[in-house]
Formats: C-alpha cells, sequence, structure tokens
C-alpha cells in the first residue's frame, strides 16, 4: 500500500508516518519545495512529491498512483478550508481509494475559524465517493512542548484565557495510530469519530501535575493575550487573530470533551493520558 502524507514533515502529522512504516505501507510525502525533502525522508518517507495545496495540478500529480491520502489542514490559514477542498478533489480525480483527514472536534462551532475551515472540508468528503475517515481529535498534548522549556526555567505554565477554564486533551500518537488503522483497513471506513483521552482538567490542575512530574512547585498564569503573543513571538496576521478569538471563546467556555469511549474502543486499549505525557516530558529532561 502506498500513502501520500500532508505534512509529514509537521509536528504532528509526521507522527504517522512511524505507524505506517510499521504497518509496512510506503509513504510519500508530500512538500512544498526540495530543501523539506531530506526532513520528510528522515521521518521515514520513502517517496517525496513536491506539491502545493494552492496547485491543484500538482496536487493531482502528487495523488496519483497512491491508494490513501493523510490530510491535516494548515490551522489558521486564511484559506484553509479552500486548501483542503482542493486536496480532496485532486485525490477523487487520482483515484484515490481512502483519505483520512485529521479535523477537530466540534467543527460546528462556527466562531472558531480553525474549526469552521474544517466544516468544507468533511463535507467534501461525504460527498466524494471515496472510503473516507474523519478525526476530530480534541487538543493535542504536544502542544505542551513549546512551552516546555519556559515551564522549567520559570516555574510557572501560562495561557491568555482563564486557569479556571476545563479543557480536553488528546496525545497525537494516538491520533496518529488511528488514522494508520483507518488507511490500512476497513473497520473505520465511512465513519466520524471524536478522539480524546479521559476528562477535563483546568490549568490550575495541569500545573499541579507538572509540579509532581518535576518535584517543585509551577505555577498557572494567566496573561493577556497580547503579552502571550509577544513572549511566543507570534506576529500580526491570520494567525494570531484567529488564537485571539479561540482563547477568548476558551476563556468563557473552556474546549468541552474528555470522552475517551471512542478513542477506547479503536485502540483497544487506554489513551495515553495527560499524566502520562507530562510524566514523559519531565524524564526527557531529566535524561538530556
Amino acid at each position: 500500500m502506498k500513502v501520500l502524507m500532508v505534512g509529514a514533515t509537521g509536528k504532528y502529522a509526521s507522527l504517522v508516518v512511524p505507524e505506517l512504516r510499521q504497518r509496512r505501507v510506503t509513504v510519500r510525502a508530500l512538500v512544498r519545495d526540495q530543501s523539506k525533502s531530506d526532513a520528510a525522508r528522515q521521518q521515514g518517507a520513502e517517496e517525496i512529491a513536491i506539491a502545493d495545496l494552492q496547485d491543484p495540478d500538482s496536487l493531482h500529480a502528487a495523488a496519483s498512483g497512491v491508494d490513501g491520502v493523510f490530510h491535516i489542514n494548515p490551522a489558521f490559514a486564511p484559506n484553509e478550508a479552500e486548501l483542503g477542498v482542493a486536496m480532496v478533489e485532486a485525490a477523487k480525480a487520482s483515484g484515490v481509494r481512502k483519505f483520512v483527514f485529521s479535523s477537530v472536534i466540534h467543527p460546528s462551532i462556527s466562531k472558531l475559524s480553525n474549526h469552521a475551515a474544517k466544516r468544507p472540508v468533511e463535507a467534501a468528503l461525504y460527498e466524494s465517493g471515496m472510503d473516507f475517515t474523519v478525526l476530530q481529535p480534541t487538543m493535542f498534548m504536544q502542544n505542551f512542548d513549546s512551552s516546555w522549556n519556559t515551564v522549567l526555567e520559570q516555574g510557572c505554565f501560562s495561557l491568555p484565557y482563564s486557569k479556571y477554564a476545563k479543557a480536553s486533551y488528546v496525545d497525537y500518537r494516538d491520533v496518529a495510530e488511528v488514522a494508520a488503522l483507518a488507511l490500512t483497513g476497513d473497520r473505520l471506513g465511512y465513519g466520524t469519530f471524536e478522539l480524546c483521552a479521559p476528562g477535563m482538567v483546568n490549568r490550575i490542575e495541569l500545573a499541579a501535575m507538572m509540579s509532581e512530574a518535576i518535584g517543585r512547585t509551577v505555577e498557572a498564569g494567566e496573561p493577556s493575550f497580547d503579552e502571550w503573543t509577544q513572549a511566543a513571538h507570534i506576529s500580526e496576521g491570520s494567525r494570531r487573530e484567529g488564537m485571539r478569538t479561540m482563547y477568548a471563546d476558551y476563556d468563557q467556555y473552556g474546549f468541552p470533551g474528555g470522552n475517551a469511549l471512542v478513542l477506547r474502543a479503536i485502540l483497544g486499549r487506554e489513551p495515553r493520558s495527560l499524566q502520562q505525557y507530562i510524566q514523559t516530558l519531565a524524564s526527557r529532561t531529566t535524561s538530556s
């Protein structure tokens, strides 16, 4: 079997590559330019397709001769929906049999651009005639990675919304395993699945987990959005404005989810937990 991977060099989709390789799938990585080829091969890709999600002809060529496509949208891109639909249309035109889309939990929250942009892609898939699997993961635990050094240096875990707001999480390695199962088997065909680790926690509870993992106190910070984006070096543009709206929504409603029934049933085991993920981050720090 051969699968075209969109995002093979990215932080999340790259986790799907080893799951596919473990199942003896040939991975063709879609990259925008030749400079990303080496990185894709280091992740495990055996073939490289140079293509641009804004160029339908290049997508058609990239998808030709593959059995399946894994697609994840570039979140907060101003034309995110159009890019995803273009990949679906190119896959259909190329005769692709299976298409797995990494969407988002609650795409119906239309005021959030990174949620609303997933809906047209899902609709295009449902109407494509291809064997589809739509994955709707909640917030990724891998997002902690970028702030972990700051947690260790400053003893504070900060995000620009209420520290009392509860959110749900999932380890994207579990999502990657589900994606590989969907591409290599029929059990998940024509299905749309919410993927969550069990439970919801607020940032105070998260900071307590971090404190226990590293053996010293971590506080829960609550900076303003502008303070946070300045510290995170997020420049003006669609991504920043999309995040502003998203965090304002989290401030009021949190990010509900945490029902692990579906993920547990698909994996046949307990999903990876927040405590496990944070302990892994702490152990990496100790060993490095």
